[in-house]
C-alpha cells in the first residue's frame, strides 16, 4: 500500500546535472552520478509521492506509458527498499528501462494525477524511478539472460537493431525462436547508437544490453543491408517470419530555401552520426561545429541534440529557430488539459549549455561566399496559420529581414518517413501517404509472413512506443508461427496517444 501522504510530506525533485563547463569539456552523461546511498535515499524518498491511484493514468495507453508499466507497483516496491522486486516488476513490461529512463520525454508523467495541479507539488519523478531501478539491477547483478528452454524449430529474420526491433527480438529469442537481427550500420543500436548523443546515453549501456541479448541467443548481423547484400529471395528461403524494423529516417528537408545547396547547409543527421562516431573511435567527425556560427532549424528532440553537440564541438555561437510561437511555461488546460501531453516551453539540458532560441522566425535565404559555403542567413518573422481547408501556411509577418552570420546550418524539422530500399522493392510493399509501412490488425504486412513496427509503421515517434510495437509485433510473429501466443501485445496498430485537436 503507497504511503497515502507521501505527496504532501515531499515536492518533486529532479537529479542533479554535473557543472556545465564540466560536462562541456566532455561526452559523458549530463546528469551527476551520487553515491549509491544518496542515490537510493532520493529516488525512494520520490517513489513514495505514488498515490497508487484507483485509476493510473500514468500507465494508461492512451493517456501515459503504451507499455503498460506497472508504476505505482514499482514506485511502492522502491519506498520498501525493494530494488530487485522492484527490477523485476519494471522489467516484467519494458526490454530496456535503462533507454527509456534516459530518453523518454515521459508521457507517464504528464498522465500523473499530481500533474492536475500546482498545489500538488508536481508529478511523480517516474522517469528518474525507473532509470534508477534499472541502474541498480545491473549494478547488483540482478539483470540475467534469460534463454529459451525449448526450442520452436522457427528462423525469425528482423530486419533493423533500433529499440523496436530488439524488443521484437528478445521477446521472440525468449519464446524459443531462433532470431537473427540484421543490421546495415558497422554496429547494432539504429539510433540509438548514432542518433542518440553520447551525453544523453552512453553506449556502454546500450553494449550491456547487446551482450545479454546475444547470451539468450539472439543472433546478430552487422554491415548487412538486407535486399543488397542478402536477396530477399535468400531471405525467404531461411526464415519462416521477416520483421521490418529499419525505422524512418528520411530526413525532412527544405528544398525551396534559396541558397539551400550551399556548402554547410546539412540535414540533423549528417551532423548528429559522425559525431556519435567519433565518441566510438571512429576519427574526427567530418562536419564539426567548432568555432563556427551555428544555426539549428528546428525546436524539438533533435534540434536540442544538435545543440548539445556544436557545444562540445566548441562552436562559436549556436541560434536556434522555431517558426512556432514561444510555448507557455505552464500547461494552459484550454490547449492541452490534462491528461494530454502539454504544449509547454521545454528546456533540456543543452539549453542550459548555451546559445540562443528565437520564435516565430523562418530563414528567407542562405547567403554564400564566392566558395560556395553558407556565411550568412536572412531571417524573417512569419506567422503559421492554417486556411480554409485546414492546410498549415507559413505566412511572413513583417516587412523587415535581419541578417546573421552562419556558417553551419543544421536542419532538425522532423522525418518524413522511411527511406527508400530495395527491400521494400523486392518485397512488394508500398508506403503509405504518411512515408510508412501499414500492416493488418496482426501487424502482417501486404506481403505474407512479413512484419512491421516501430518507426516504420507509426513515423517518428518516442522510444517508448518503439518498444511497446516491438512487443506487440512479436506476439504476433509468435502466434504466426506455433497458433497461438502467450507474449504481451500492449499496443494495437492503430492505438494513438490522447490528444487535443
Amino acid at each position: 500500500m503507497a504511503d497515502p501522504h507521501g505527496f504532501l510530506k515531499h515536492g518533486r525533485t529532479e537529479p542533479g546535472k554535473r557543472p556545465v563547463d564540466e560536462r562541456l569539456g566532455d561526452w559523458q552523461e549530463v546528469y551527476a552520478a551520487l553515491p549509491p546511498e544518496r542515490r537510493d535515499d532520493e529516488v525512494r524518498t520520490q517513489a513514495a509521492r505514488c498515490m497508487d491511484c484507483g485509476i493510473p493514468f500514468c500507465h494508461s495507453e492512451t493517456t501515459g506509458c503504451p507499455l503498460g508499466n506497472l508504476i505505482p507497483e514499482w514506485n511502492d516496491l522502491v519506498r520498501r527498499g525493494q530494488w530487485t522486486e522492484a527490477g523485476e516488476r519494471l522489467h516484467a513490461t519494458n526490454n530496456f528501462p535503462e533507454f527509456t529512463g534516459r530518453l523518454c520525454p515521459a508521457p507517464c508523467e504528464a498522465g500523473c494525477v499530481l500533474a492536475v495541479s500546482p498545489l500538488a507539488g508536481g508529478a511523480v519523478a517516474i522517469k528518474r524511478v525507473e532509470q534508477s531501478i534499472a541502474d541498480v539491477n545491473w549494478d547488483n547483478g540482478s539483470v540475467a539472460a534469460q534463454p529459451a528452454t525449448i526450442s520452436s524449430g522457427r528462423r525469425v529474420a528482423v530486419v533493423g537493431s533500433g529499440p523496436a526491433g530488439l524488443a521484437a527480438a528478445q521477446q521472440l529469442t525468449r519464446a524459443g525462436h531462433d532470431v537473427t537481427v540484421f543490421e546495415r550500420d558497422d554496429r547494432l543500436g539504429g539510433l540509438l547508437r548514432y542518433g542518440i548523443p553520447e551525453f544523453k546515453m552512453e553506449k556502454r549501456v546500450l553494449d550491456r544490453r547487446l551482450a545479454q541479448m546475444r547470451a539468450e541467443g539472439t543472433g546478430f548481423v552487422t554491415g548487412c543491408e538486407v535486399g543488397v547484400d542478402l536477396t530477399v529471395e535468400q531471405l525467404r528461403a531461411d526464415y519462416d517470419a521477416v520483421v521490418l524494423a529499419v525505422g524512418a529516417l528520411r530526413g525532412r528537408d527544405a528544398p525551396d530555401i534559396v541558397g539551400r545547396e550551399l556548402t554547410g547547409v546539412h540535414l540533423a543527421m549528417e551532423h548528429l552520426v559522425p559525431a556519435n562516431r567519433e565518441c566510438e573511435g571512429d576519427g574526427p567527425t567530418s562536419i564539426s561545429a567548432e568555432g563556427s556560427h551555428v544555426v539549428i532549424i528546428g525546436g524539438g528532440d533533435t534540434g536540442a541534440d544538435c545543440l548539445g553537440t556544436a557545444h562540445r564541438q566548441g562552436a562559436a555561437s549556436v541560434l536556434q529557430l522555431d517558426q512556432y510561437p514561444k510555448p507557455p511555461t505552464a500547461r494552459d488546460d484550454a490547449r492541452s488539459p490534462w491528461p494530454s501531453w502539454p504544449l509547454i516551453l521545454r528546456n533540456y539540458p543543452a539549453h542550459e549549455e548555451g546559445g540562443e532560441r528565437r520564435y516565430e522566425v523562418a530563414v528567407e535565404r542562405f547567403i554564400g561566399d564566392e566558395a560556395g559555403h553558407v556565411r550568412e542567413i536572412e531571417l524573417r518573422r512569419v506567422k503559421v496559420q492554417r486556411d480554409e481547408q485546414g492546410v498549415r501556411r507559413v505566412v511572413p509577418a513583417s516587412a523587415e529581414v535581419d541578417r546573421l552570420p552562419c556558417d553551419l546550418v543544421l536542419l532538425a524539422i522532423g522525418f518524413e518517413g522511411v527511406e527508400p530500399m530495395p527491400l521494400l522493392d523486392e518485397l512488394g510493399i508500398s508506403l503509405s501517404g504518411r512515408g510508412t509501412i501499414g500492416c493488418g490488425s496482426n501487424w502482417e504486412t501486404s506481403a505474407p509472413g512479413v512484419f512491421v513496427c516501430g518507426d516504420a509503421h507509426r513515423g517518428a515517434s518516442l522510444v517508448v512506443w518503439a518498444i511497446a510495437e516491438g512487443r506487440s509485433v512479436a506476439n504476433a510473429v509468435d502466434s504466426y508461427l506455433t497458433g497461438d501466443s502467450i507474449l504481451p501485445s500492449p499496443v494495437h496498430p492503430t492505438a494513438l496517444p490522447l490528444a487535443v485537436v
